[in-house]
């Protein structure tokens, strides 16, 4: 058979879709470039890594790796549902929220139904959307009047909600864009959707922001049955590697969504490690402490460099090269920086730039400012 043969034999939906392009991994720069002390600000890391807690207690689950995980996560889940004052029956573990968002999408979508976005949304939405065969409907995002630039426009969100929609999808704060919605204006949107609605609330970054009118929107569920909050265990609590994310949902949506999860979706190393990095609040502070005083060392040297940025509540900020970015990026990977360009999410003169440690972000500035001469 033929390629060509190949594509014939796939869904239509995925016929069209392009692979998520991760952030370009150390070892592959070394191997392209041969720079050996590069610097990874591209996908949103801690640069501090996992609490020693949370990596001792994935040594120790290692003596079990002969055996399957624990199926239903009973341990963590009831840890999460006493964090989120919900019965373990709402909870739903993933291989990461990524996992989680996929199986909302094939629970929900499917041909002859919508999903909602925004422009400027998290990449993974799109793709899960397309995959399903639902339609997209895409609302512009804010352009400063109406909300932050960049930013969600609940209003144009609402009115793409029709009769046919099934699922709408809000990244808050919004990755990559950072951007965030108050409890406020979120919670009136929410209310405000068909209860055939359901919306999906993902919460990525949630340990990150500092603001006083950010919400908790998991705190809404008793109110709100159609709401399906996602969270993860890779972003402040430095598990990236280990892939545990999760929703927080009605018994009832949980329930169909356990349907579709894979068997031993989340690991036995990866269930001890989250267990131990809930309990472990001092790492968890000095993390937000650190992307605190980073995030204000690069939003200092974009200033001093004369570059526009989008403020951003997350641990990463979308800066504007004032030039199409692609040129730049590669400019900072000869420097040995890996940053994010996202021109796949129609802004082609930005780079997504992820806080890191004092050294890494000098690092970058420095030779941002050699690569714009």
């Amino acid at each position: 058979m033929t390629t060509t043969d190949y594509m014939e034999l796939a869904i239509p939906g995925v016929r069209g879709l392009q692979a998520y392009q991760p952030g370009k991994p150390l070892a592959e720069l070394e191997r392209e470039y041969g720079i050996r002390d590069a610097v990874k600000l591209a996908s949103n890391e801690n640069p501090l890594g996992p609490g020693e807690h949370a990596v001792a207690a994935a040594r120790g689950a290692l003596a079990d790796l002969s055996r399957y995980p624990e199926g239903s996560g009973y341990l963590l889940a009831g840890k999460l549902a006493g964090k989120h004052a919900v019965s373990p029956t709402a909870i739903t573990l993933g291989n990461g929220s990524n996992d989680v968002l996929d199986m909302i999408a094939r629970v929900f979508l499917g041909p002859g139904v919508e999903a909602v976005y925004s422009q400027h949304a998290f990449a993974v939405y799109p793709i899960i959307v397309q995959a399903t065969g639902a339609t997209a409907r895409v609302a512009p995002a804010a352009d400063g009047s109406n909300g932050p630039a960049y930013g969600h426009d609940l209003a144009a969100m609402s009115a793409r909600v029709g009769p046919q929609t099934r699922l709408v999808f809000i990244a808050n704060p919004n990755n990559p864009t950072g951007t965030w919605l108050t409890e406020a204006e979120l919670r009136a949107f929410v209310e405000s959707l068909p209860d055939q609605v359901m919306v999906v609330v993902d919460e990525a970054y949630f340990e990150y922001v500092d603001a006083a009118e950010y919400p908790d929107s998991s705190r809404w569920l008793a109110d709100c049955p159609n709401l399906i909050v996602t969270r993860t265990f890779s972003k402040a609590y430095g598990l990236a590697g280990l892939r545990v994310g999760y929703a927080v949902s009605h018994s009832e949506v949980a329930g169909l969504l356990n349907r579709v999860r894979h068997p031993f979706n989340v690991n036995t190393v990866g269930q001890a490690a989250a267990l131990a990095a809930l309990e472990d609040s001092s790492h968890l502070e000095e993390t937000r402490r650190v992307n605190r005083t980073g995030m204000a060392q690069l939003v200092s040297g974009f200033e001093r460099l004369g570059l526009s940025y989008i403020e951003s509540a997350g641990n990463f900020i979308a800066v504007d090269a004032g030039r199409p970015a692609a040129a730049v990026y590669e400019g900072l990977l000869r420097n040995g920086v890996i940053v994010r360009p996202v021109a796949n999410y129609e802004m082609p003169n930005h780079l997504r730039v992820t806080v890191g440690l004092p050294a890494e972000n000098e690092r970058l500035l420095v030779s941002l400012e050699k690569v714009l001469v």
